[in-house]
This record gives C-alpha cells, structure tokens and sequence, in this order.
C-alpha cells in the first residue's frame, strides 16, 4: 500500500527512501510515485497509476520522473480516469512501449557491461530528458526520421558532441525496437544523416589562449549562474580535470590535511585512480563550496541536490561568447605547461589524467610524479590568480 505523501515537485526531487508514494484524496486519482533501489547505487523513481478496470485492480505505468513532471504525471492520471469512466481501457495500445520506457529497457540492458559505478546510465536520462523530450510519449512504433530530426537539428550545429550522442542513443533504442518487432526501421540511421547539415571541425574542442582564462574565470563569477555552477567552473580550471569527474565530485574524496583530491578509478576515463594535488586556490574553492552544501554529498550540486547537467557549462560558456566549451580548459593548461614552463611533457600529461607511455614504459614507471604535480599545479594557479612564486621548480 502506498505510504501517503503530498506528491510536491520538492518531495519528489529529493525522496531517497525505496518505497511508494501516495497522497490520496479524490485529486489524486490513483497517482502514485514508486521509488526503487537502483544497481550501482541510488534510487530510480517512476510513476505509476492505480486504477480499478473492468472491476479489477490495475497499476499503469505512467514513466519515469526524469521525463514526467508531477504536473503531467497528475494530468495524465486525469486523463486516465475520465477514460475508464467512459468506460474505456487507457492501456489499449499499452503493448508497444512509450521511447521513455524504451530507454529504460535498453538502459537495463546494457548496464551490466558499464563501469560498475559509473554514471553511464543517468547521463543517458539526463541528456534524453534536456535533448530529446519530445520523443518521451510516443510510442516507439510511431517514431519517425522527422522527430529525430526535430530533435537534433535544433543542437547539431550548436552542440555537434551532444548531438552525435544524442543520435547514437536513439538509435540504439530504435535498434532495440526493431529487435522486438516493434518496427522495422531505424529513424535515426544512415538515411537521417542526409537531411542534417554538416558539422564544421574535427574532434577538437575549442579552447582560448590560457593568457584569457583568467577573465573568462571572471566572467563566470560576474554572471547570474547558480553558485555551484560558478565554483565548478574555477575548480575544473584550477585542476585541468575533466568536467564530469568535477560535476560527480563528492566530499569523501577530498583531504584537506594533504590537499589532495582522489578520483576513483570508477569516474577516470582511464579507469585508474587519479590523485588531484590541491593549489591554495583550489581549496578556496572548496571552501566557499561548504556554504552551498546540501547533503547529497556532492561538492557542486545543482538546484535540485543532483549532479549538475553536462550541458550547463557549456551553455553559460556560449551565453558570454567566451569562445571555449569546458573541456578546452584542458587544452589551455596544457598550451601553457608546454609552452611557458620547463616540466617535462609527462608530468603536465599525468597531471591530465592520460596515460603516459608504452605498455612496457608503463610496468617500470611506478609512480604518478606526484610532488613534481603538485609544484606545476601551484604555479598554473598562480598563473591564473596572477600571483607569483619564488620557489624554484626542479
């Protein structure tokens, strides 16, 4: 039996306890939030309708709450129960499964071969549910070339990586489908791929000379971004980490006393744990991340208390015109560490998070160069903060 809860846009943002919800009353009409433990971790959470059909109990599943807000999910639980009312059956059709259930089925799916830990499966609802909302509802039958398009036009120039993504995803859920005899075509294969225009550039990310990271720091901070987006963007660049182990970053995994940040080899794209030495400004940073702590553990949460989106950066970096996506961050300390330092390359690459040499080079080299990192760390936040140091490099 569902416990009763008023299904508010906050509780259902932050419930964490496994279970179902309900808030009962005659406005409700059977609507029910389920919370369930989800592998890796954390909680999934879906709507569901309890309805009485043909004088039999029956649950609907409505989707899940990454792409169904309170506010539809209670609009279509109306619409439900004006259709039995009517005397008809909301489930006619219910066989062929919505794209939002699709998702979930290929994410079940595959999750077994991602890194145990990982973030694979919400950056897949979280992309979908900001890129691809429109697809939600409709039945994966009646997908066609013209809604993937509507989907993907609108960022294929704009924000060409996402976009490849987001077409890779739909049309692993559309090969899904025509696995299950759903259809018969792919509407976000090779024939999509005439009526997008082309991409301009390779595979590089667009960086800015490091003498402008400073002012685009700035920038940042001057904005009306949301503190934590601010505070992520400075750690990313103080650190030359990649934006997602920044975004995923938690408490536990930094140590003031030896100013050291550890990622777990789960959240490395090498999939080896990687020591973050941690510059004076960088545990400013961390400080004035203290005040905007929420609970969930993680040092930059978004509004809701979740990861903060991918895409948030990048879109407050094209909103100032700064001429670089989040990652090009790495790109400038990189142009700076070759150019205007004297580290040897395989440090500035270890302070990347790459891996550094042959397979063999590897075996013998066992050591990550820490202390010589943590010296080029300081001086690429000093360069940043302007601020200079006597001590000389070795």
């Amino acid at each position: 039996m569902a416990s009763r809860q008023r299904l508010t846009a906050k509780f259902v943002a932050t419930v964490k306890e496994p279970g179902a919800y309900g808030d009962g009353g005659h406005g409700s009409h059977g609507l029910i939030l389920r919370v369930r433990e989800a592998k890796g971790g954390g909680v999934t959470k879906s709507w569901v309708q309890r309805l009485i059909i043909n004088g039999r109990p029956t649950h609907i599943g409505l989707g899940p709450t990454w792409l169904v807000s309170s506010a539809e999910a209670r609009e279509l639980a109306l619409d439900n129960h004006r259709t039995v009312r009517r005397g008809g059956d909301p489930r006619r059709g219910a066989g062929i499964p919505t794209f939002a259930e699709a998702v979930e089925q290929v994410i079940a799916m595959h999750s077994a071969g991602w890194k145990e830990g990982g973030r694979t499966a919400e950056a897949w609802r979280t992309q979908l549910a900001t890129h691809a909302a429109l697809l939600a509802d409709k039945k994966v039958d009646r997908i066609t070339p013209a809604d993937v398009l509507g989907v993907l036009e609108p960022i294929w120039l704009t924000l060409p990586e996402i976009a490849r993504k987001q077409r890779r995803r739909i049309s692993s859920v559309m090969k899904w489908a025509i696995a299950q005899g759903y259809r018969i075509d792919n509407p976000a294969g090779d024939a999509l791929a005439a009526a997008l225009p082309r991409q301009n550039g390779g595979t590089h990310h667009p960086a800015i000379p490091a003498e402008r990271v400073a002012a685009v720091i700035a920038a940042v901070h001057a904005s009306g971004a949301w503190q934590g987006t601010k505070l992520a963007f400075e750690f990313l660049a103080l650190t030359a980490c990649r934006s997602g182990e920044v975004r995923f970053a938690t408490w536990p995994e930094i140590d003031h006393k030896t100013r050291v940040w550890t990622i777990p080899a789960r959240r490395t794209k090498t999939a080896t744990e990687h020591r973050v030495p941690l510059s004076d400004a960088a545990l400013r940073v961390l400080r004035q991340a203290e005040d905007i702590a929420d609970g969930s553990g993680l040092i930059f949460p978004s509004l809701t208390g979740r990861p903060q989106n991918d895409s948030t950066l990048s879109k407050l970096l094209r909103e100032m015109d700064a001429g670089m996506v989040p990652h090009g961050l790495r790109s400038s300390f990189r142009s700076w560490a070759a150019e205007s330092t004297d580290y040897p390359w395989e440090i500035a690459e270890m302070a990347l998070g790459h891996t550094v040499g042959t397979k063999v080079e590897r075996a013998y080299l066992r050591t990550d160069l820490f202390e010589k990192r943590v010296r080029l760390m300081r001086d690429w936040a000093d360069f940043l903060t302007r601020r200079t140091h006597t001590t000389p490099k070795s």
